[in-house]
């Protein structure tokens, strides 16, 4: 049996646990107005705040911690199982935070989930590089990456809609029961890399193993890549300046992501007095822009590379683009007006973060081999996450007066640092060779 377009079904379904990935993160802050009224009665609201916000620290240091962990899990198990042990973990994880009675419960079952999450991103990183030739795989992260923003849309309204039939604890183990069926597609259609996988046409494979390096005429394709690909210990990859601009580039840019994420459903609680139903109705807007830059910059690269555009020029294109798209954006939500408007320019950042986000996702499968993707996918991915701890543990003293302007003055700044660090350390993105 052959299935055409093997590679968009793969695709497909990362992107499908990506959606799940976001539905069950999302979960806590929408609920989080109920949660606090069953398990924190007495608190005040700045009190609640520091309580969400330090759960929500916990979560992003396993989080970027399971990025380093996960990474090379994927480099050692490969993608298949790779990604078995990461949703699998996170699924039971969501179910658990029914029996949460308080902080602490709340914080190891929220580490849990953050470490296993983690494996999402570099395993859709090195997936796309297994199955995806260099000029499909912007468009291919920009899939997988709208699964984070439809995810994003879904969860909110959906979960709003849930309270209206069951309480916080019973939602919990709905949404992680989802993730748990999602293993059986999986494993019943990525059967092996697309070298070797038996339902692939040789067409396709061709296609996607001859698309990935420049390579001789002689060799098959699968011994091309493998004799041109660059695949440095972690020691020697860390010495590149380039693996720098990538870690750089993630760490300043991510934080901007999880302000949102982690504060929108609390920062239209507070600012607009929104119960969680209301917050159903309103928050799941900036998603839409976000799905919508997914699509955008992964079609502007697939576009510019078409075209003939060069790998560096492409990529430089596209991140910065994004990020110019954020600054204005985030300088004008200082002052919204009317909740509408505040989440129409929400919707603003969140396109121009994936925008870029995309394309500086690819960056590691642009400079090395596929046996090291996922290391240094794992590595920016930490740095993100811990960029977006200190941009989260400030959230609650930089908003104690209800005031989030510092917060977005902040995340202007990181989309500077991020266009910098890519035009700087990468001088030109292309497939790196070991050093003579």
């Amino acid at each position: 049996m052959k299935l055409p377009g093997l590679r968009w079904w793969v695709i497909a379904l990362i992107a499908l646990a990506t959606i799940i990935n976001y539905i069950d993160r999302q979960a806590l802050s929408v609920l989080w107005p109920d949660i606090v009224e069953d398990l924190f009665p007495d608190k005040s609201a700045l009190e609640r705040k520091q309580i969400y916000a330090n759960i929500s620290i916990v979560f992003v240091f396993a989080y970027a911690f399971g990025q380093a962990i996960f990474g090379k899990v994927f480099d050692w198990v490969g993608t298949r199982l790779g990604f078995v042990l990461s949703i699998g973990v996170w699924s039971l994880a969501t179910v658990a935070h029914a029996f949460a009675q308080g902080v602490l419960s709340f914080s190891f079952f929220r580490a849990i989930l953050g470490i296993a999450e983690a494996g999402n991103w570099p395993g859709a990183a090195k997936g796309n590089a297994e199955w995806f030739p260099t000029k499909e795989r912007a468009l291919a992260q920009g899939i997988f990456n709208s699964g984070a923003a439809i995810g994003g849309i879904i969860a909110i309204p959906l979960i709003a809609y849930l309270t209206l039939y069951f309480n916080w604890k019973m939602i919990f183990v709905i949404v992680g029961g989802v993730g748990l069926l999602w293993l059986i597609p999986w494993l019943v259609l990525v059967k092996a890399p697309p070298g070797s996988h038996p339902w692939i046409s040789d067409e396709e494979r061709e296609y996607i193993l001859t698309g990935q390096r420049t390579s001789g005429k002689d060799a098959t394709p699968l011994e091309q890549a493998e004799q041109e690909e660059y695949n440095p210990s972690t020691a020697e990859m860390l010495s590149r300046k380039q693996s720098w601009g990538v870690i750089i580039a993630s760490a300043a840019i991510d934080p901007i992501w999880w302000l949102f994420v982690f504060w929108i459903p609390i920062y239209l609680n507070e600012v607009y007095g929104m119960d969680v139903k209301s917050i159903g109705i309103y928050g799941w807007v900036p998603y839409v822009g976000a799905m919508f830059g997914a699509w955008f910059g992964g079609l502007l690269a697939q576009n510019r590379l078409k075209a003939g555009w060069s790998t560096d020029k492409t990529r430089k294109l596209v991140i910065t683009l994004g990020c110019l798209i954020m600054l204005p954006a985030l300088i004008a939500l200082a002052d919204p007006g009317a909740p509408v408007t505040a989440v129409l320019i929400m919707a603003v950042i969140l396109f121009g973060f994936q925008t870029a986000i995309g394309n500086v996702q690819t960056l590691p499968s642009d400079l090395l081999g596929k046996k090291a993707v996922g290391s240094l996918s794992g590595f920016s991915g930490m740095a993100a996450k811990l960029g977006a701890v200190g941009l989260t543990s400030l959230v609650p003293m930089l908003t104690a007066d209800g005031n989030y302007t510092p917060a977005f003055v902040i995340g202007a700044s990181l989309a500077i640092i991020a266009m910098l660090a890519v035009w700087a350390l990468i001088p030109k993105i292309e497939p790196l060779k070991r050093k003579q």
